[in-house]
């Protein structure tokens, strides 16, 4: 499906810059890796940083990388997202030996995989990504007094944590699944015209962003969704499937695609954005690695 939106040429532009900026790089340069063993794996060698290209079997390649759960040292986990071919349920238990051998001395948790499909029997959910080109989406049936109005600042940024905050009250699951991003993240939206408030008839009722941010972009020229959220006394009015497409026509360049990932297990979240017209093209899944 995205394969119509994008011809091939342009996406494997993308992807190759994107790819040579990040896991080419972080395979061989050695400084780098010795710069994150220091701040993330103390006492342990650079070389168990460096990102590596592994044959798992079965005609099947790997680009494995050590990577950290919102960048908490006691989640390590290990991504193989660039891969030769999508993988199938005979792959994994070669797929999490090549994972513990390589990486085995930092106790990753689980092999983060991709696939277009929304299960793979031995897997556990992760967050998928929904996306739609823009042209797509089209407001209806909003509430009144409902809209998007460009923010210069983030005055309401405490608010928005309170949001969250009373999410995670009533769904205690939800901190594993969403959470706030940061005020800097959110300022350099604001600076560049991507950070929107959410107004329920005047009311502030949440904020929406966007950023343009290719490595989460699977390949595609798009704007991906950096924030949505409704304040706590906002939810519940059937807004949530409205915000997708409030916010991708307030973007500046209709003819980028919106992408933007949503746990799998976020069922709201994903109902919202699935209303609005975004499709799931896909999404990662989760290899446990029991240890002893």
């Amino acid at each position: 499906m995205t394969r119509t939106w994008v011809d091939d040429a342009r996406r494997l532009a993308i992807l190759a810059e994107e790819h040579a900026a990040l896991d080419i790089l972080l395979a061989e340069d050695l400084e780098i890796a010795a710069q994150r063993a220091e701040r993330l794996t103390p006492g342990q060698p650079a070389e168990s940083l460096l990102n590596r290209w592994v044959a798992v079997g079965n005609d099947l390649h790997a680009m494995l990388s050590l990577r950290f759960e919102g960048m908490d040292v006691t989640k390590p986990f290990v991504d193989a997202t660039p891969m030769t071919r999508s993988p199938l349920p005979p792959d994994l238990p070669a797929l999490a030996a090549a994972a513990r051998d390589v990486y085995g001395i930092h106790n990753p948790q689980y092999v983060r995989v991709w696939s277009a499909e929304p299960d793979i029997p031995g897997t556990q959910p992760d967050r998928r990504f929904l996306a739609a080109p823009i042209s797509d989406l089209q407001p209806h049936d909003v509430p009144p007094g409902l809209a998007l109005t460009p923010a210069s600042t983030v005055d309401h940024y405490d608010e928005a944590r309170q949001a969250y905050d009373a999410v995670d009250a009533e769904h205690p699951h939800h901190a594993d699944e969403a959470s706030l991003q940061d005020r800097d993240d959110l300022e350099e939206a604001a600076a560049e015209g991507l950070l929107f408030d959410i107004t329920a008839n005047g009311d502030w009722a949440g904020y929406a962003a966007a950023v343009i941010k290719p490595d989460d972009a699977l390949g595609l020229p798009a704007y991906v969704v950096l924030e949505l959220i409704l304040a706590e006394k906002h939810r519940g009015h059937g807004y949530g499937q409205h915000l997708s497409t409030l916010l991708a026509r307030a973007l500046p360049d209709p003819t980028r695609i919106l992408i933007g990932t949503i746990h799998a297990l976020n069922h709201s979240a994903r109902t919202a954005a699935e209303k609005a017209g975004r499709q799931d093209i896909g999404g990662w899944r989760q290899l446990p690695l029991p240890h002893p």
